[in-house]
C-alpha cells in the first residue's frame, strides 16, 4: 500500500519553476492563475554574511524607509492605495524583501522595493526614532521566548562563526548608521539579488527586473568562510516561559534527504486528530510535554535537532530521555516502518509549495545554485533513502559532539549525560 502511495506522488508532482538570468539577477515565477500575486527580493545579506554583529538585523529594520523615489510614509500610503502588503524577514543567509498585492499591479510592487536597493537614504533620523526601537523589541521579545533563545544558543555552539551569528542584534547595540549604509551597499548587487514571483508570468517578471533594478553593480555573489560543525552545551537561566531542553547535532555539505525521513520517524505530532501517534517518542512523553523535531537545511551545513518543552524540568528531562533514546535506535528502522518515514516526509516536501511561504522556502533554497526546481527531484532523492543509507545518517550525525542548550531552570534541569547522551 505505500509503495503504491509513493507511485501515485510521483506522478503528481510536477514542475513548478524555472530559473532564469535576467541581466545578472535570478528570476523564477510560479503562476497558477490566483487572483494576487506577490514578490519577494531575497538578498545574500543573512547574518551569516554580516561585517559587524547585529547590522544584517538593523538592514532589515531599515526596509520600506525613505529612498530617493519616495519616503517612508509615501511608501506605507502607497501600498495601502493599491491594497498590498509589504514585510521583511531576516535569516541565516538572506534577507527577504516581500509585497503582496493585486494581480496587475506587479510593476509598481516590483519598483517600489527595487528602490529599497538602488537607493535607499538611510536617514539618521529614521534610525533613531524608528529602526533602533523596532531592533530592541525584537532582541528583547526573541531573548523572552525559549525556543527562539534555545536554537539561537544552539546556532552558535554548533557553528561557532557563520551560521552561528545571531540573527538579532544587542539591545545596546554598537551598529552604526554608516555600518548599515557599508553593509548595504556591499549587499545589495547583481550577484547577491535573486527574486521570486508567484501569481505572476515569468516573462513579465523578468522584463521588470531588468529594468527595475538596470542601475544595479554586478560583483561576485557574496561568499563567507565554509562551515565547521563544533558542537557544545550552554545553560540559559530564564523565568516565566516553559523549560526547554535542545538536543541537536550537525552536519556539513548538502543536505541528506534521510535527515527528512529521520525527522519524520520522530515527529509525534499524530496524523490523525486526538490520538496519540505512533511515533516511537509520542508513547513515552509525561503529560504536557512536547517535542518537536527541528531540521534546519542551509547552503553548507545542517542543524537536526530535537526541541523538548514542558511546565517542568523534571518532565523535560522525561521527555528529553525519551527522545534521545528513540533517536539513538532510528537507526535500526527497517520495512514498514522506513517506508511510512518516507511516506510522510515527501508529503511534508510535497504540501509545502501549497502555500507562499512554502515555495519561498522551497525556491530560496535553490535559486541560487540550479536553474531548475522541482518537487520530483525532491521526491525522487526521498525515495532512495533505503535502509543503509537511514542508518548511516543516523549512525554519523549521534557519533558527532551533540549540541545540548538548556533554557529555565537551570539547576533542575538535566545534563546531556543524564538524558543519554
Amino acid at each position: 500500500m505505500l509503495a503504491a502511495r509513493a507511485s501515485t506522488a510521483s506522478r503528481l508532482a510536477r514542475n513548478f519553476a524555472t530559473v532564469v538570468d535576467s541581466a545578472g539577477v535570478k528570476v523564477a515565477a510560479v503562476d497558477n492563475g490566483q487572483p494576487t500575486s506577490a514578490v519577494t527580493f531575497l538578498v545574500k545579506a543573512g547574518s551569516r554574511y554580516e561585517t559587524k554583529p547585529g547590522v544584517a538585523h538593523a538592514l532589515k529594520n531599515f526596509a520600506f524607509k525613505s529612498t530617493s523615489q519616495r519616503s517612508a510614509l509615501a511608501t506605507v500610503r502607497e501600498a495601502e492605495l493599491y491594497g498590498g502588503f509589504l514585510s521583511a524577514s531576516l535569516s541565516r543567509e538572506y534577507l527577504a524583501l516581500s509585497s503582496e498585492f493585486l494581480r496587475g499591479d506587479e510593476s509598481y510592487f516590483v519598483d517600489l522595493i527595487s528602490s529599497i536597493l538602488t537607493s535607499g537614504k538611510y536617514l539618521r533620523h529614521e534610525y533613531s526614532e524608528y529602526v533602533i526601537p523596532v531592533i530592541e523589541a525584537e532582541s528583547v521579545a526573541a531573548s523572552s521566548d525559549p525556543a527562539t533563545s534555545a536554537l539561537e544558543a544552539a546556532h552558535a555552539l554548533a557553528f561557532r562563526s557563520g551560521l552561528g551569528s545571531s540573527l538579532f542584534a544587542s539591545p545596546h547595540s554598537s551598529v552604526t548608521l554608516e555600518d548599515i549604509k557599508s553593509y548595504g551597499a556591499s549587499a545589495f548587487s547583481k550577484g547577491n539579488i535573486a527574486v521570486l514571483g508567484t501569481g505572476i508570468d515569468q516573462a513579465t517578471l523578468s522584463k521588470l527586473v531588468e529594468k527595475s533594478l538596470a542601475s544595479v553593480t554586478s560583483s561576485a555573489s557574496a561568499s563567507t568562510s565554509p562551515s565547521a560543525y563544533f558542537g557544545g552545551e550552554t545553560r540559559l537561566e530564564s523565568h516565566g516561559g516553559p523549560e526547554t531542553v535542545f538536543i541537536g547535532f550537525g552536519a556539513t555539505g548538502p543536505a541528506d534527504p534521510a535527515l527528512a525521513v529521520l525527522a519524520a520517524h520522530l515527529a509525534p505530532q499524530p496524523s490523525v486528530k486526538w490520538s496519540q501517534g505512533l511515533s516511537p517518542i509520542s508513547a513515552g512523553l509525561p503529560v504536557g510535554t512536547s517535542v518537536q523535531t527541528v531540521l534546519l537545511p542551509y547552503s553548507d551545513a545542517t542543524l537536526f535537532g530535537l526541541l523538548v518543552q514542558g511546565p517542568t524540568a523534571q518532565g523535560v528531562k522525561e521527555a528529553a530521555k525519551v527522545a534521545t533514546k528513540a533517536l539513538k535506535e532510528a537507526g535500526s528502522v527497517k520495512g514498514d516502518e522506513l517506508k511510512k518515514a518516507i511516506a510522510k516526509a515527501k508529503f511534508s516536501a510535497a504540501s509545502s509549495i501549497d502555500s507562499r511561504d512554502g515555495i519561498l522556502n522551497t525556491l530560496s533554497s535553490k535559486i541560487f545554485s540550479t536553474n531548475e526546481v522541482s518537487v520530483d527531484t525532491t521526491l525522487a532523492s526521498l525515495d532512495q533513502v533505503n535502509e543503509a543509507a537511514f542508518s548511516k545518517v543516523v549512525s554519523s550525525i549521534t557519533k558527532t559532539k551533540p549540541t545540548f542548550v538548556a533554557v529555565g531552570s537551570v539547576l533542575e534541569l538535566p545534563y546531556p549525560d543524564e538524558v543519554g547522551l
